[in-house]
C-alpha cells in the first residue's frame, strides 16, 4: 500500500508540474470533503478545472484512463459543485479534465492531459 501511495503522490506531483508548464495555477491539492477528494484543482484563464489524476507503473491493467467510469465521473461532478459551494470562490465556468501518468521505474513518464472528460 504504501508503494501506491507513493506512487500517486508522484504522479499528481508530476501532473501538477504538467499543469503549471501550460499555464495553469494550481489552487488546491487533495480537497477532501464527505462526497470523497479532488486530486487536482486549477485556474486555466478564468476556467475552474477539477482534475482527476491516475498513475500506473504499467499498462498490464489498462490505460490510466480506463479506471475513469461512469460512476466516477459523476462523483467528480458532484464533488467539483461541492469545491465550488465549500470555497465560495468565483467560477466562471467549471471543467473537468483527467491526467494520466504512466511512470515506469526505468524510464521517463509519460503523461496525457485531456480536457473537459465531462
Amino acid at each position: 500500500m504504501a508503494h501506491n501511495a507513493e506512487l500517486g503522490r508522484h504522479g499528481e506531483q508530476l501532473a501538477v508540474d504538467h499543469l503549471e508548464s501550460r499555464g495553469m495555477r494550481v489552487v488546491a491539492r487533495n480537497w477532501r470533503c464527505r462526497l470523497g477528494e479532488i486530486d487536482i484543482v486549477a485556474r486555466d484563464g478564468s476556467d475552474t478545472v477539477v482534475v482527476e489524476v491516475k498513475t500506473r507503473t504499467s499498462q498490464d491493467y489498462g490505460h490510466p484512463f480506463e479506471a475513469i467510469t461512469p460512476i466516477k465521473l459523476a462523483r467528480l461532478r458532484r464533488l467539483a459543485i461541492a469545491w465550488c459551494e465549500a470555497t465560495d470562490a468565483p467560477v466562471a465556468r467549471l471543467r473537468i479534465d483527467a491526467v494520466a501518468v504512466l511512470a515506469p521505474t526505468e524510464a521517463p513518464a509519460l503523461i496525457e492531459h485531456l480536457e473537459g472528460i465531462g
